[in-house]
């Protein structure tokens, strides 16, 4: 099953969730679509040693 990313998107930065994964092998699909997002400055990655990355929202407060 294919992920919707700009769905993914949408409902990180409206905090219905809180983040999100996404492995290697969707990476490049997925990049294309977060190139594009509106928001995308303001959501950050972390990558773990498999290459899973871990999308999170920052809204800017502390």
């Amino acid at each position: 099953m294919t992920k919707n990313y700009q769905e993914l998107l949408e409902q990180l930065v409206n905090k219905e969730i809180e983040s999100f994964q996404i492995n290697p092998a969707e990476f490049m699909d997925f990049q294309a679509i977060y190139m594009k997002f509106e928001s995308r400055k303001r959501i950050t990655g972390e990558a773990d040693v498999n290459g899973v990355i871990t999308y999170k929202y920052e809204n800017g407060a502390n």
